[in-house]
């Protein structure tokens, strides 16, 4: 028996590209993120239009 970190041992090596790519999308995801559920999604929610919130924008 040999210790492997591998979970797939007759999978190819990760190519420069792929591991640039998982290290990319893990520095993404890591960010923090803007809250959820702001007036805009509570306006589409409650089937308000957008622009009505800012009368003065129309015409």
């Amino acid at each position: 028996m040999t210790d492997r970190d591998d979970d797939q041992p007759d999978a190819p090596p990760e190519t420069p590209l792929q591991r640039a790519l998982r290290l990319k999308q893990a520095v993404i995801d890591a960010r923090p993120k803007p809250p959820r559920g702001g007036r805009f999604q509570r306006e589409q929610a409650a089937r308000i239009a957008t622009g009505k919130s800012k009368p003065w924008m129309s015409r």
